[in-house]
């Protein structure tokens, strides 16, 4: 899971940034708009609002706009209908690349991606043409000075989690998406904090990357981040942590 722990890593870094920038509400809201729109408003019974409000808790999104998202996507209160879309292409090295969008204007979103991907040495590629080399799991985030290793390593692994990876300053946690509710339940129980708790995509094997190809990688990751219509950029990217600092 290198690429995708790597990039959470940094993620996780500038999420304060993000937060005050606003980006980051602003994509929790779309996502939980649009799951209630999709299943309904109780979280009880949409898993994927669920995981949409947990993520925005996650983010100390205040009750009120979570709320409102919500009454959006029911129809209580007017909102944008976005349309989900899923690009697919490669970046610097032949790196895979997906990315999940809402959007309101596909035809800009496109051209936006298409931009971005052709200024960072990549292209953007047809419906289906790295999908395959990635697999949908739940990954949660704790920082390392939260918890014990090895207690942490015992209790997601006897809770059914896949593996669990050491990556600078936080522990990954990874398992299928069925048990991410249980695991979460768990980790709750003994009180142990989560920096980030989402379903996500992660790539089935990793390609290295070095030097300028590296730097052109993160910066690309960046600008797609930076998108307004993009929800998540996967990769299946690994560099080393020295490359990183750097």
């Amino acid at each position: 899971m290198s690429g995708h722990s790597k990039w959470s890593t940094i993620k996780h870094k500038k999420a304060k940034i993000d937060a005050e920038k606003g980006k980051a509400f602003t994509k929790l809201i779309k996502e939980i708009t649009t799951a209630a729109r999709q299943g309904g408003g109780d979280e009880n019974a949409n898993p994927r609002l669920r995981t949409a409000v947990l993520a925005a808790k996650a983010a100390n999104m205040p009750m009120l706009n979570i709320d409102r998202a919500i009454k959006k996507g029911i129809g209580e209160l007017p909102g944008v209908v976005y349309e989900e879309k899923i690009y697919e292409g490669y970046g610097p090295g032949g790196v895979a690349i997906m990315i999940e969008t809402l959007t309101d204007n596909t035809n800009r979103t496109t051209s936006d991606i298409r931009h971005h991907l052709t200024k960072h040495q990549g292209n953007l590629g047809e419906s289906g043409c790295v999908s395959w080399m990635f697999q949908d799991k739940g990954l949660i985030v704790i920082q390392r000075q939260d918890c014990d290793e090895d207690k942490l390593m015992e209790l997601v692994l006897e809770a059914g989690a896949d593996d669990m990876t050491v990556e600078e300053d936080v522990f990954g946690i990874v398992m299928a998406p069925s048990r991410f509710e249980g695991i979460k339940t768990v980790l709750d129980k003994n009180r142990i904090p989560m920096a980030s708790a989402e379903i996500t995509t992660i790539p089935k094997t990793t390609i290295k990357v070095e030097g300028k190809q590296a730097e052109q990688i993160l910066k690309l990751m960046e600008a797609l981040d930076e998108l307004d219509d993009v929800q998540h950029v996967y990769s299946n990217f690994d560099i080393d942590e020295n490359e990183l600092e750097g």
